[in-house]
């Protein structure tokens, strides 16, 4: 099997997660995402230091203010804002983390993955969750082709080969 399709499944198999950059106007790829995964049942936590509901639920200030371990962190946030949310994903010795990343920049900061590498993150770090969390949508499958065929894909870190 494809090294990303692998590393999605194993980020994915994960209970409580975390989408760190949604929106109380959700109008950006982390509500997509976050909507998606709470359809999906997930154990889903919206985080923004600036809104205290999005899309209906309780949203969290920092990774730090959920209570329960949290397995994986999906950063959508703006790329200035990863490396922080990444210092923080240390410091709660959280080991999974997808950083998103689209046709565009998304929230890729490459210092956020220097900082999950050395500090043994099992990183994804672009693509979406929305190209593995079934059923994909059209556009979702497209990007997932077009990133393959291209050799756009992302290049996971930190998992075994």
């Amino acid at each position: 099997m494809n090294p990303l399709n692998e590393a999605a499944k194993s980020l994915l198999n994960s209970t409580n997660v975390a989408v760190c950059g949604v929106s109380s106007k959700g109008d950006v790829a982390a509500n997509t995402i976050y909507k998606k995964l709470r359809e999906k049942n997930y154990n889903v936590y919206p985080v923004n230091p600036n809104a205290k509901i999005v899309e209906g639920d309780t949203s969290y200030p920092s990774l730090s203010s959920i209570a329960g371990a949290l397995e994986l962190v999906v950063i959508a946030t703006h790329p200035d804002v990863a490396p922080s949310v990444m210092d923080e994903c240390i410091e709660l010795n959280i080991k999974k983390v997808w950083i998103h990343k689209s046709i565009g920049g998304g929230s890729y900061n490459q210092e956020a993955v220097d900082k999950a590498k050395a500090a043994g993150i099992m990183l994804i770090p672009g693509g979406c969750p929305m190209m593995f969390l079934e059923p994909v949508d059209p556009a979702h499958k497209c990007m997932r082709w077009f990133f393959r065929i291209s050799g756009k894909e992302a290049k996971p870190i930190g998992f075994i080969d």
